[in-house]
C-alpha cells in the first residue's frame, strides 16, 4: 500500500509539473466526486456494521462461512441478486464480511451477483430489453456468479 501511494505521489507531481492547471482541476474533480459518494458510502457501511453487530458473528460463519459449502453461496447469490450495493461500497463491504469469517467462494458469488444480477432492476430492464431477455440476461448472470463461486472455492 505504501508503495501504491508514493506512486501516485510521484505521478501526481509529474503532472504538476507538466501541467498544474489541468492537474489542479483534475484532483478538485476527484475531491467532489468523493465527496459526492462519501454520505452513500458511510451510510451502507454504517447498516452494514449494525447488522454484523446485531446478528452475532458464530451465525455469519455458520451461514456463509468456509463450512457453508454451496448453501452459503446459494445464500450469498440470492443477497447479491436483490441488494442495490453500487460497487464502490460492495468492495471495502466484501473486506468486512471477509474479516468477519466469510469465505472468498461466498464473497465472490455475493459480488458478482451484485454487479450482474438485478431483482430489484428487473422491471425497467424488462421495459427496455423485453421480460424475455431480461429474464434469461438475469439467469445466466446468477449460475455464473455460482459457478465463479465455485472456481474460486476450488483455487483457494
Amino acid at each position: 500500500m505504501i508503495i501504491l501511494i508514493i506512486l501516485t505521489m510521484a505521478v501526481l507531481m509529474v503532472s504538476l509539473v507538466a501541467d498544474r492547471k489541468k492537474t489542479l482541476g483534475g484532483v478538485t474533480k476527484g475531491l467532489r466526486m468523493f465527496l459526492g459518494i462519501l454520505p452513500s458510502l458511510l451510510n451502507i457501511l454504517a447498516a452494514v456494521s449494525v447488522v454484523l453487530y446485531l446478528i452475532p458473528n458464530e451465525t455469519i460463519v455458520r451461514l456463509m462461512g468456509i463450512h457453508a459449502g454451496f448453501a452459503g453461496m446459494l445464500l450469498a447469490a440470492v443477497l447479491g441478486s436483490v441488494a442495490m450495493i453500487p460497487g464502490f461500497v460492495a468492495f471495502p463491504l466484501s473486506a468486512i464480511l471477509l474479516k468477519s469469517g466469510i469465505a472468498y467462494s461466498v464473497i465472490g458469488t455475493f459480488i458478482t451477483t451484485l454487479m450482474m444480477v438485478g431483482i430489484i432492476t428487473l422491471p425497467l430492464e424488462a421495459k427496455y430489453f423485453g421480460m424475455k431477455t431480461a429474464l434469461v440476461r438475469n439467469g445466466l448472470s446468477f449460475i455464473g456468479a455460482l459457478i465463479i463461486g465455485l472456481l474460486i472455492g476450488l483455487c483457494i
